[in-house]
């Protein structure tokens, strides 16, 4: 078994030591499915002897046909983000039943394991009730990028972006629970280092649970006082009509959900760096990329929430985009209020 090759706990952590050498098991793993006796047996014989990295890149690039195949029938291109809170959990389960098999420890993948599924969870729980998984639900601003690139041009990044770049992504997330997983044949039981990454992982998802909820509850409740002119009484005519949630969480960031997200995975890479010992290694691009992309995507999120809403200009110079700013830190220790006494004073 490949993982009994590495010699010490700084090889877990090198891609040349356990991916590189690997992935030629990658094309070798379909003729291997075909010529094999069509049992359970057989198949956990080839799950086995593969490298747990491999098998799992090789369902991302399974999916990436099915999601692009799928969207253009459909014509809906969120085809990934049905499954955005589920195939992390899945790979990372992936790595612990690998584990499990094979003889080694877990408890720390355990733990990683129980996160990931709090946090896909709470994702899941908040795409399924904002419509996510109707029929004909799709983010919003894919349709905004369509009509900015025209046809051949969005064809193009679905190819390359939607389908496959997103699936890769999603693998890539997962990688500190590849390495944890090959280090675990020189580490001991789990230290405190690690119980403070686990708690700080499952705070950060309390967190995004809470946005979340703040930002429904005042959807439903804009919803209830557009329609019938009533409203829930923690809630005053003019924020409802301003039209998006500046109390709670949101008056100390603008996108408090995301500022969270962003930090899970940074904490999800620095807590493999710790188990491995070192200061960086290559899972780093999936932390990275994931932060890439949330940017991206922020930036369209805001351009389109200004276009939308006329006061929204207002929030941004006053609330921080994903941390607090200075002024406002101060503004909510202090209990005063900026010099502007009009509209701007209501927004922080």
């Amino acid at each position: 078994m490949e993982l009994l090759a590495i010699q010490s706990l700084a090889d877990c952590a090198s891609f040349d030591k356990t991916v590189h050498p690997n992935l030629p098991q990658l094309y070798e793993l379909p003729r291997q499915i075909l010529q094999s006796p069509k049992s359970l047996t057989a198949l956990k014989e080839i799950y086995q002897n593969s490298n747990p990295f491999v098998t799992a890149l090789a369902f991302s690039l399974i999916l990436a046909p099915i999601f692009l195949i799928v969207s253009e029938i459909n014509k809906n291109y969120s085809q990934v983000d049905r499954l955005w809170s589920i195939l992390p959990s899945i790979y990372n389960i992936h790595y612990v039943v690998y584990a499990r098999i094979s003889g080694l420890e877990t408890e720390r993948l355990d733990h990683l394991l129980a996160f990931s599924i709090a946090w896909s969870l709470r994702l899941t729980f908040n795409y399924y009730r904002k419509g996510g998984y109707n029929r004909g639900s799709e983010d919003y601003r894919w349709a905004i990028i369509r009509k900015r690139l025209g046809p051949s041009l969005f064809f193009l990044l679905n190819i390359l972006f939607i389908s496959l770049a997103q699936s890769l992504l999603l693998l890539l997330l997962t990688t500190p629970a590849y390495i944890m997983l090959v280090s675990s044949q020189f580490m001991g039981k789990m230290s405190l280092a690690d119980y403070m990454f686990t708690h700080t992982l499952v705070g950060l998802v309390i967190i995004e649970f809470l946005a979340d909820q703040q930002q429904w509850d005042f959807q439903e409740a804009k919803k209830l006082y557009l329609n019938s002119a009533q409203r829930p009484d923690q809630y005053k005519p003019e924020n409802l009509e301003r039209g998006f949630v500046v109390t709670g969480l949101w008056s100390w960031s603008r996108h408090p959900n995301f500022a969270a997200e962003q930090a899970i995975w940074i904490i999800v890479y620095l807590w493999g760096c710790w188990t491995t010992r070192t200061l960086y290694n290559w899972t780093l691009i999936g932390a990275a990329s994931y932060i890439a992309l949330f940017q991206a995507s922020t930036w369209l999120t805001e351009l389109s929430s200004a276009q939308k809403y006329p006061e929204y200009a207002l929030y941004r110079k006053n609330v921080g985009k994903f941390v607090p700013r200075l002024n406002q830190i101060v503004t909510k220790i202090s209990g005063s209020r900026p010099p502007n006494t009009g509209k701007e004073s209501k927004i922080i």
